[in-house]
């Protein structure tokens, strides 16, 4: 199914996509009934897939990136968050980065063992591992599939160091692993509040945990002794911004150490994803906000330049800067934090191996 038009609100409830719009490697498709099934479709439902895995770790070499490696347990995001620039990701699959990324989710369950195998290669080099940089790792499915705990289990055997960005509460039942890991100064979690309105979080990222849940995780995480970096991402030019202050605030009071702020980025298929949901949504604002983005991108929905495509540029993006940093300073978190820990890295023993004699 992929299609250009939006599809029945019905049959979408709880999704954040309108549509099924082809990815750029597929050709355009569209429903037909064929005189045989019920004439009225069904709603959408989720499908998981397993997916067969010939690597863990995926290696980058954006400059503008705080990390080089990371791990990602699941392709597509059940949480449906209509803005996300992973979404192009699904048209690498031939499914479409609209309603199949958040409905036809592809799980990875072979990648703990995969992870250790490559975590004990001679070669390899320890730096800290990101979580959650393409899709969530807390997002539903981990309920049932537990992969990214899976993940965590082997990263804490190896003393290996780690970063997870999430909104999933989830989260909070890997405590027992993430805690002790902390304490060792190998973990750190970033959890993203876009907004403090719940309406507006139910409508533009339907199945993640509402925004007072999110600051309640970082409560539980910070209480336990996991260090958390709130991140209010993205920010939305006419929709979030008038925010900024204020969800520093909250995420000072629930305990955050670090805050950080990233533009509303709209790279290939999601710029259409999203005029779609202003369409539907905020049309009052949608002319402003589109402007806004325009005028951050040389007149383009998105430049994707590194140390442009995160912020933007000119008037309006130098003023979001200047207010975050001001922001985050009178709440006390535009302090530098710790680094990871890399010199507690150790490969475990494996059944077989001869023990040391010293």
């Amino acid at each position: 199914m992929s299609c250009e038009s939006p599809i029945d609100t019905a049959r979408r409830r709880a999704r954040g996509a309108a549509s099924n719009r082809a990815g750029r490697f597929d050709l355009a498709r569209s429903e037909a009934h064929d005189g045989w099934s019920d004439p009225e479709p069904p709603p959408i439902r989720t499908e998981v897939r397993d997916e067969a895995v010939r690597s863990a770790i995926t290696y980058n070499r954006s400059p503008d990136l705080p990390f080089d490696r990371s791990v990602n347990p699941y392709r597509g995001c059940e949480h449906g968050c209509v803005y996300c620039f992973a979404r192009p990701s699904h048209a690498y699959l031939g499914l479409s980065p609209g309603l199949d990324f958040e409905t036809r989710l592809l799980a990875r369950p072979g990648l703990p063992e995969i992870l250790a195998r490559e975590l004990g290669a001679k070669r390899y080099k320890v730096a800290p591992i990101a979580i959650g940089t393409n899709t969530d790792p807390y997002q539903p499915l981990e309920r049932d599939r537990g992969i990214t705990r899976a993940v965590l289990e082997v990263l804490a055997a190896f003393n290996h160091p780690v970063a997870i960005v999430t909104k999933g509460t989830l989260i909070e039942r890997d405590l027992d692993i993430l805690a002790p890991m902390a304490a060792r100064g190998l973990a750190r979690v970033g959890v993203s509040v876009t907004t403090l309105d719940a309406g507006l979080s139910r409508r533009m990222e339907p199945r993640a945990p509402a925004p007072a849940r999110r600051l309640e995780s970082i409560r539980r995480l910070t209480s336990a002794g996991v260090p958390v970096r709130l991140m209010t991402s993205p920010v939305v030019p006419g929709l979030t911004d008038h925010e900024i202050e204020a969800l520093l605030e909250e995420g000072r009071a629930a305990g955050a150490d670090a805050a950080s702020w990233i533009m509303l980025r709209l790279p290939r298929e999601v710029s259409p994803l999203w005029q779609e949901w202003l369409a539907e949504h905020e049309p009052g604002r949608a002319d402003k906000v589109m402007a806004r983005l325009r005028e951050m991108h040389g007149g383009r929905d998105y430049d994707p330049r590194w140390g442009h495509r995160m912020r933007g540029e000119g008037e309006y993006a130098a003023m979001i800067g200047q207010r975050f940093k001001a922001a985050a300073r009178r709440a006390g978190l535009d302090g530098a934090v710790p680094a990871l820990r890399c010199d507690l890295f150790a490969v475990p023993p494996r059944p077989g191996d001869q023990l040391s004699l010293f």
